[in-house]
């Protein structure tokens, strides 16, 4: 690999990194838990399962509409 391979999927690495916490922080709004930048070790087993719930609908809904 070259350096500027490795350089594009460092970037891309982050890139998807931020759009994924992004998308996380949309989604924990809209089911109303109100998430912190950091640890959020005081959510509960609820509220943070509410938020990956939604994210795997969301994912799904979007993946279906593509077919």
């Amino acid at each position: 690999m070259t350096s500027n391979n490795s350089s594009n999927k460092s970037k891309l690495s982050a890139e998807a990194k931020n759009a994924l916490h992004n998308f996380k922080m949309e989604t924990a709004r809209e089911v109303g838990v109100n998430l912190k930048e950091g640890y959020n070790g005081d959510l509960t087993s609820r509220q943070a399962g509410s938020i990956g719930g939604q994210m795997v609908k969301k994912l799904v809904e979007k993946a279906e509409n593509q077919l």
